[in-house]
């Protein structure tokens, strides 16, 4: 068995990483998660397909970069998801940029709305992913792989043992 240094990303190892998204046009950061994200190589589709595909045969240190094409992501963006309302017609707790505002259509179809711009007669929200028409790139860091167990690749992901149930719950009724 190798040890953890040399493991490399391969089917069936146990990956965590984190991210960044940049903006290609203005090196403008835009998202990204600074805890890391742990999941089943091969097992789990967390991130999409290319992306995972780079990743193959990266260790620990390993910083990677991929260019996303957001259009085949989240599909072209759509200029009729854009909305501006007079703002007393917009409930006082969505009156932030940045607050996203989840709907629900009539066939239970969830969406959910961003809040893009303010002034002190409008607000506009936008359905659209925030992604959507911008080149970016995915800035993605190795911080571990080792042999994933068999919880884990059923699962297709980090299973915690320690399950925290309160003690009235296991006592019957």
């Amino acid at each position: 068995m190798r040890s953890g240094m040399n493991e490399v990303i391969q089917i069936d190892k146990f990956v965590e990483i984190i991210y960044k998204v940049i903006d290609q046009k203005t090196g403008k950061f835009l998202t990204g998660i600074e805890f890391p994200l742990g999941y089943v190589h091969g097992r789990n589709d967390v991130l999409a397909p290319h992306v995972l595909k780079q990743l193959e045969g990266k260790s620990k240190g390993d910083i990677i970069e991929v260019a996303l094409d957001s259009d085949s992501l989240f599909g072209p963006r759509d200029e009729s998801l854009v909305f501006t309302d007079r703002i007393e017609n917009v409930p006082e707790e969505y009156r932030e940029v940045g607050m996203t505002i989840t709907t629900e259509n009539e066939k239970g179809e969830v969406r959910n709305f961003i809040v893009t711009r303010m002034d002190d007669e409008t607000l506009t929200v936008d359905g659209n992913n925030p992604l959507c028409g911008r080149d970016v790139m995915f800035k993605l860091e190795v911080l571990s792989v080792r042999d994933a167990t068999e919880t884990e690749i059923q699962a297709g992901g980090a299973v915690t043992d320690d399950v925290d149930i309160d003690d009235s719950l296991k006592r019957p009724i």
